[in-house]
């Protein structure tokens, strides 16, 4: 990898080094707010290998137990903690990372052979199975722990390398199906919006490394994150048994725990006691709440043109007369939710929380 003198003289502290072994591994380097690199293969944490993805060989690749939707497309998850240092654990809130880690997530699509994108995909979540002749990367996300906090970065994907771009941008994707959908790469304020989850100190925090999105087998190796971490020396403090959300597709498990992990990983970061959602007093992240609090016979706190005519976020044993299913199901910005990442319809997603909606009993007076 190249290097601008100047650039590293202003790197954070210390360079972090991961030594290369004789075979050429990717050299992990930390830069400071002030010195981002433009080229994600800076950073040396992720490449283009000729066809392949090239990993750092402390990157830790990573799943959730359901995934936050993004118009279909697959992601490859990374965390770089520090050589010598851990994670502190959590019950319920995201893991306390120190000063040096490095969050990356990396969205792609299948691609079919008129170079049109999937929107469904049989990708093991091995990251050696992904082979650009036959995926399209799209950007690569970064999250980095500084001293003040963290600071959100998107790179897209050009050709064999990806560029810092904080103002993101539109991609206009064409699906195999015939039609086009708008992808949104967020901007680097826009980034900062999800996850700032505490809405009174705005403070950015990662999403996903939360003991009850981790607590499944890595997509790799088939070995418990949460334990495959504290064996690495790279989580400290676990406390067992660790709460797990449920898979989507986890039929083994009740309606209810499949359809409140799909709201609390996709709604949770706004709709919790303290994220920007706040004052519309409906609460999507998994906690104990009242029914009313979840939004059983809730009417919105401030209606128009989101609630789509209907009056209760949810109205027991009815999706289509719920607030919350329209919203779920509308692509009018002014109506959608989530707000950002998508274009596209979680048929899937919405159908699960329909579902949930629908065995509800009761009414609403």
């Amino acid at each position: 990898m190249r290097y601008n003198r100047t650039a590293r003289s202003r790197i954070f502290g210390p360079l972090l080094l991961v030594m290369l072994s004789a075979c050429g591994d990717l050299e992990l380097s930390h830069f400071s707010t002030d010195a981002y690199p433009e080229k994600l293969s800076d950073w040396e944490l992720i490449e283009k290998n000729g066809t392949r993805i090239k990993l750092n060989k402390d990157a830790i690749v990573y799943a959730l137990n359901t995934d936050l939707f993004s118009d279909y497309s697959q992601k490859l998850r990374t965390i770089s903690i520090p050589d010598g240092q851990a994670a502190s654990y959590d019950a319920e809130e995201t893991f306390g990372f120190p000063v040096g880690t490095i969050i990356s997530k990396t969205f792609f699509y299948p691609i079919d052979v008129n170079d049109a994108v999937l929107t469904q995909s049989s990708w093991s979540g091995d990251p050696e199975d992904i082979d650009t002749r036959f995926y399209r990367l799209i950007e690569t996300r970064l999250l980095v722990r500084q001293t003040h906090g963290w600071d959100a970065l998107p790179y897209i994907w050009s050709d064999n390398d990806a560029y810092l771009s904080v103002t993101g941008a539109l991609k206009h994707l064409l699906i195999s199906s015939g039609e086009y959908m708008d992808y949104l790469v967020p901007s680097k304020n826009q980034c900062a919006s999800c996850h700032a989850t505490n809405h009174t100190d705005g403070k950015i925090l990662p999403i996903g490394p939360k003991a009850r999105h981790l607590n499944r087998d890595d997509p790799v190796n088939s070995i418990n994150q949460i334990h495959g971490w504290q064996d690495k020396g790279k989580l400290s403090g676990v406390m067992l048994p660790a709460p797990a959300n449920a898979m989507m597709g986890d039929y083994s498990v009740s309606l209810e725990h499949r359809a409140r992990s799909y709201l609390d990983i996709n709604c949770g970061h706004c709709h919790n006691p303290h994220g920007s959602a706040d004052t519309s007093g409906l609460l999507l992240d998994y906690n104990k709440y009242t029914p009313f609090e979840m939004g059983v016979c809730k009417p919105p706190i401030a209606a128009g043109s989101g609630s789509g005519g209907r009056f209760y976020s949810i109205v027991p044993g009815f999706a289509e007369h719920s607030i919350l299913s329209y919203r779920l199901r509308s692509t009018n910005p002014a109506a959608m939710m989530p707000e950002l990442g998508r274009s596209l319809v979680h048929k899937e997603g919405a159908a699960l929380v329909d579902q949930w909606i629908n065995s509800m009993s009761g009414e609403c007076l």
